[in-house]
C-alpha cells in the first residue's frame, strides 16, 4: 500500500457521507438562525415591548459612566454601558431556536421510532429453502414431467 498524502486523507474524510451531511446541517442551521432572530427581533420582542411599556429590549442598558460633554457641546469621551438589552434579545433568539430543534428533533424520532416499530412487527421473511429443497423440487419437476 502506498504512502497517502495528507490532501488525498483529507479528500477521503470530507467525502464521507455523515460528514457531508453534517456540513449540510451547519449551513441550513445558519440560514435558519437568521431567520428566527429576525422573528424574535421584528415579530415577537415589539408586541412583548409595547405590553411592558414600549420599551425596545435592544435599547435596555445600564449607564456606568455618563458621557463627559465639553463647554462646546462636543462629547469629550463616550459614556460606558451596559447594554443588557442585547444579551436579551440573544437569550431570546436562543431559547426560541432549541424550542424549534428540540421539536423538530422530537418528530423525527417519533416518526423514526414508529417506522422501526412496524419494521418489528413485520414477520420475517422465510428462509431461504436449503440446497437439498432445491434439488428435490427440481428431482419432483423433471418427473412430473416425464409422467406427463
Amino acid at each position: 500500500m502506498g504512502k497517502s498524502t495528507f490532501l488525498q486523507d483529507f479528500k477521503a474524510f470530507a467525502m464521507k457521507g455523515n460528514v457531508i451531511d453534517m456540513a449540510v446541517g451547519v449551513v441550513i442551521g445558519g440560514a435558519f438562525g437568521k431567520i428566527v432572530s429576525s422573528l424574535v427581533a421584528n415579530v415577537i420582542m415589539p408586541p412583548i415591548g409595547l405590553l411592558v411599556g414600549g420599551v425596545n429590549f435592544t435599547d435596555l442598558k445600564w449607564v456606568m459612566k455618563a458621557a463627559e460633554i465639553g463647554a462646546d457641546g462636543k462629547e469629550i469621551a463616550p459614556a460606558v454601558t451596559l447594554d443588557y438589552g442585547q444579551f436579551l434579545q440573544a437569550t431570546f433568539d436562543f431559547l426560541i431556536i432549541a424550542f424549534a430543534i428540540f421539536l423538530f428533533i422530537r418528530l423525527i424520532t417519533k416518526l423514526t421510532t414508529k417506522k422501526q416499530a412496524e419494521v418489528a412487527a413485520a414477520p420475517p421473511a422465510p428462509p431461504a429453502p436449503t440446497k437439498e429443497e432445491v434439488l428435490l423440487t427440481e428431482i419432483r419437476d423433471l418427473l412430473k414431467e416425464k409422467n406427463n
